[in-house]
């Protein structure tokens, strides 16, 4: 427990040491988006849930709840009616009875844009076929390790060493590193957990072609970009689950609720202040004996502007299946689902396939 307080007190003073840096609101907010359909059926409520290979995202010290030798997850997700892909995979197995370690890979991706300034020949006459194609992609690997804590029986925890590299065609690039924390307790039916999100501040240098960038710039009249690194300030997520069991153990019930604290200023969520804004979230899922899965989330939650001046709430509604048959199982979930045409719904499909050593021999 003091270890958690230590890493907290050190996000919160990070905060304050990084005021005068360039630490815009949004930093890598790519890695907001999730992993796992099973996670997105229930509006991302997994800080006290996870605990399978998906931890590594969610809550690393969750790690240790893996109930396989080895675990890999993907996942494949199109936003913005398919112009924007989200891929997710990741790997994990237990290094002995008390540690765990896994691998995770995040890419977030618009993928064959149009790059039409060699479109005129050298006689002025329009040539489509020089035409190029660049994309424009975000991605994250995550290594992560959790432990149990021998000390406090349920309790575990974990870490997170993040390293983010991000690409805009060859025009400009960034290499980012952090760190997250996290930890875990379990007591009878209840979890709790807690993560903490780029507790050292995750940094981003961004680096651009001045010869590329330069002439672009120049034709368009706009300033020329300098070389700069860009902070991504510290958040956490506060998490709590209570499953139950029904009807011979047949029937399962899980209810799980979620507090993400951001330290960057008002956000248009629920609680805000200036100091620290609150978004809650809530998840439910019901099964038949671990087989079969139907998911229930809301989220989200803003305050947004009718076409009369007026405002009113609004929250993100989330639905998920999931379908288990030995090794394997297959998630799916409709996001951003509701009737708002501020949002586009997504479908999102994952796989888990789950390994031990007795079936591979």
């Amino acid at each position: 427990m003091r270890w958690v307080l230590v890493v907290i007190g050190l996000s919160l003073l990070t905060v304050d040491s990084y005021g005068q840096l360039n630490t815009p609101k949004y930093s890598n907010e790519f890695l907001s988006i999730g992993a796992g359909a099973r996670a997105l059926g229930m509006a991302a409520t997994q800080t006290a849930v996870a605990d399978d290979v998906t931890s590594g995202f969610w809550n690393p010290a969750s790690l240790t709840d893996l109930s396989h030798d080895y675990e890999v997850s993907l996942m494949h997700a199109e936003y913005f009616a398919g112009i924007a892909n989200y891929d997710y995979g990741s790997f994990a197995t237990p290094l002995d009875s008390l540690s765990t370690l896994a691998i995770s890979v995040v890419r977030f991706a618009v993928d064959d844009i149009p790059d039409t300034r060699f479109l005129y020949d050298a006689n002025g006459r329009i040539d489509y076929n020089n035409i190029r194609f660049f994309s424009a992609a975000d991605y994250a690997f995550l290594f992560s390790y959790a432990r149990e804590f021998s000390r406090i029986q349920g309790l575990s925890l974990g870490a997170n060493f993040k390293v983010v590299h991000r690409t805009v065609g060859d025009f400009a690039n960034a290499w980012g590193f952090g760190l997250d924390a996290a930890a875990t307790y379990r007591i009878n039916d209840w979890r709790f957990g807690l993560m903490l999100h780029d507790v050292t501040g995750t940094f981003n240098a961004w680096t651009h072609n001045s010869e590329l960038v330069s002439d672009v710039y120049t034709q368009t009249g706009n300033v020329i970009p300098a070389n700069t690194i860009e902070v991504t300030l510290p958040k956490a997520s506060l998490g709590i689950a209570r499953s139950w069991r029904f009807w011979e153990s047949k029937i399962g019930l899980l209810t799980a609720a979620d507090l993400d604290f951001t330290f960057d200023g008002k956000r248009n969520v629920l609680l805000k202040s200036d100091f620290s804004s609150v978004d809650p979230s809530l998840g439910l899922e019901v099964d038949y004996k671990q087989l079969a899965f139907v998911r229930l989330g809301a989220g989200n939650v803003q305050q947004l502007k009718d076409f009369d001046g007026s405002t009113y709430r609004s929250f993100q509604p989330d639905f998920g299946l999931g379908f288990r048959a030995g090794s394997i199982s297959v998630d799916y979930a409709l996001t951003d689902i509701g009737d708002r045409s501020e949002s586009l719904y997504s479908h999102v499909f994952s796989l888990k396939f789950s390994i031990d050593r007795e079936a591979k021999q």
